[in-house]
């Protein structure tokens, strides 16, 4: 009976076990669960992550045809590209990382939580058949023990009853003779029993002792095994965790690399001269500002903001003189007579009005194309441009022609060799079908170096007018207006547009007021271009060159240094002077290059160098 308690005691206690581990094997399944679910999220984020910072490395980038695409151009904008470009590198090294923790971790780890379901789920099967068989022994044990102890007992009562009937005189023979045999077949039913149940007995013991001693140390043993598996494998996922991360470190260190690096290449001197030349105009800054005296006895100078578009005729012709003259004959002048009035105001308001004046266009076309230029793009020859600006572009402009050229001429040498191979092979094509196309090109290739002869011509007119570097030093000015000696020169700057006998630009984006009234006046102005005949200027003093200038302009005159030539038309503020060396060479020259000695009665007399 002892026996039977411990036994039970056992089995309850093995079944707790069972209990036990199925809850822990169980949690150890939900935390790879709860491991892979971490991993999961974390390539999300990554994902996610590389998304914005691709998405903040494309906002950035310059767009095409666009300002930012143009400032590429320095040192500091280029840098930024360049991190830009390392920053979406930056970016594809997450991405990598979100791909190696999905391949490496999350879907091994996925693969193997349904191998270890199953393997666990296989354990614990055969852990429930051992503990029902052994159930299963139990019973039967406990059974044949039962009918053994009621074997026995019915025995017990069938020999006590016989031995009663045999001692009783009054029971009959036949009787007796009954409840003997009933008590022998009940002794043999009790050793029947007896050996079923020592049987049952032997082969429980059996099944027990394999039971508790090789069948469930096994099932643990396989299920510890499990557990030691699942446990090893979540620290190769966490290792492999860190090392996708380390992988990439070397990537993320050269992009960081690169962005340092593109910081230290930027060049803020490098910067400042792109600046310098992209918006380096070729104008020369303008002469000094004269003294104006507005004393008692001084007769009043035209100011500095007033340009030589001020200089009317009627000035030249009360010169006293003879002959005709060569004189400038400037535009939008009404007054013929009448010399400008001058307001007495402070010289800084003067100031102030020069540094704010534009230049002022020089005939009734300029002002026609000025207002072309506000209502649509520029002329071809780039006129409306700075020179130093339209030198650029004339040559960006011949660069991309010549290219077009050899395109055209590779085209139409892999023609000729095609004609050529169709002249050899006539079963491959017909010659005359390329030539038509040969004939294209060739007329194609003379149209453009004819564009290219005219953009040269217009190039190298700006180059000529641009200032030499190598010129002495001197006073220059800004406000240059193209004086020249006659009528048909006068015709000729208007053609040219807005440049000054040294190719300076001179044409105002003038307000619109001005436009309505100078288109509104177009005869008035078209009768200031007559041909007719003017009186020779008067000599007002005479001046010596103190630098050689070679006039190569229209309107100028070329004079070495040391010569003595008279002084015609002074200085207006537009920074040249008008000479004459005989009765038929007369031109301007720079006002800085010569030392000028008025007369002591012309009118403003004063002596300046």
């Amino acid at each position: 009976m002892e026996s039977g308690r411990t036994t039970l005691l056992k089995e309850q206690q093995l079944k707790d076990q069972f209990d036990n581990l199925e809850k822990h094997t169980q949690s150890g399944i939900e935390f790879v669960e709860r491991y892979t679910k971490f991993v999961k999220e974390r390539s999300e984020i990554e994902i996610n992550y590389a998304k914005q910072i691709r998405n903040l490395s494309k906002k950035y980038q310059p767009k095409k045809n666009s300002k930012e695409e143009e400032e590429n151009k320095y040192t500091s904008c280029r840098a930024f590209l360049s991190t830009l470009n390392e920053l979406n590198d930056y970016a594809g090294q997450h991405e990598v990382i979100a791909e190696n923790l999905t391949s490496q971790i999350i879907t091994e780890l996925l693969r193997y939580l349904t191998e270890l379901k199953a393997e666990r789920k296989s354990h614990f099967h055969d852990g429930r058949k051992a503990q029902q068989h052994i159930e299963c022994s139990w019973k039967q044990l406990e059974s044949s023990k039962r009918r053994f102890e009621r074997d026995c007992k019915e025995a017990d009562r069938a020999q006590q009853y016989f031995e009663r009937m045999d001692a009783d005189i009054n029971v009959t023979k036949a009787d007796v003779e009954k409840a003997r045999q009933q008590a022998q077949m009940r002794h043999q039913m009790a050793a029947d029993s007896k050996s079923e149940y020592s049987n049952f007995l032997t082969k429980f013991n059996q099944e027990q002792n394999e039971h508790y001693y090789t069948l469930i140390p096994n099932i643990f043993q396989k299920l510890q095994e499990m557990e030691e598996r699942r446990i090893e494998r979540v620290g190769v996922s966490m290792k492999t965790y860190a090392e996708v991360d380390r992988e990439v470190l070397p990537i993320v260190g050269k992009c960081l690399d690169g962005m340092t690096k593109a910081a230290e290449s930027i060049e803020p001197k490098t910067d400042s001269k792109q600046v310098v030349e992209s918006y380096k105009s070729g104008f020369e800054p303008p002469g000094d500002v004269e003294f104006e005296d507005y004393g008692p006895g001084q007769s009043m100078k035209r100011t500095v903001s007033e340009t030589s578009l001020s200089n009317s005729r009627g000035e030249a012709k009360e010169r006293p003189s003879g002959g005709k003259s060569k004189g400038k004959l400037w535009p939008f002048i009404k007054n013929k007579n009448k010399s400008p009035k001058q307001n007495k105001e402070p010289l800084s308001n003067r100031f102030n009005e020069f540094m704010a004046s534009k230049p002022k266009m020089t005939c009734l076309r300029s002002l026609r194309r000025g207002l072309s230029l506000k209502l649509g793009s520029g002329p071809e020859d780039f006129s409306h441009l700075p020179p130093e600006q339209r030198r650029k572009k004339l040559q960006a402009k011949i660069d991309d022609l010549n290219k077009d050229i050899q395109k055209e001429m590779d085209q139409k040498d892999a023609l000729t060799k095609m004609k050529g191979v169709y002249e050899k092979n006539p079963q491959m094509g017909d010659p005359a079908s390329v030539d038509p196309r040969i004939v294209e090109m060739a007329m194609n290739i003379e149209k453009l170096q004819s564009e290219v002869q005219k953009f040269e011509g217009w190039l190298a007119e700006v180059e000529g007018r641009l200032p030499s570097k190598s010129d002495p030093p001197r006073r220059q000015s800004g406000l240059y207006e193209t004086q020249n000696s006659n009528s048909s020169t006068v015709a000729n700057n208007c053609a040219q547009d807005r440049e000054s006998p040294d190719g300076s630009y001179t044409e105002e984006q003038s307000s619109e007021t001005q436009v309505k009234v100078a288109v509104a006046n177009t005869p008035e102005f078209d009768d200031e271009f007559d041909d007719g005949d003017e009186e020779t200027l008067p000599t007002i003093g005479t001046c010596k060159a103190i630098y050689q200038f070679e006039g190569h302009n229209e309107g100028t005159i070329s004079v070495t240094e040391g010569e003595l030539l008279y002084v015609i038309e002074e200085d207006k503020g537009d920074g040249w002077t008008r000479v004459r060396r005989n009765e038929e060479e007369e031109g301007y020259v720079p006002t800085s290059y010569v030392e000028v000695f008025l007369e002591t009665n012309a009118k403003g007399a004063m002596t300046y160098i």
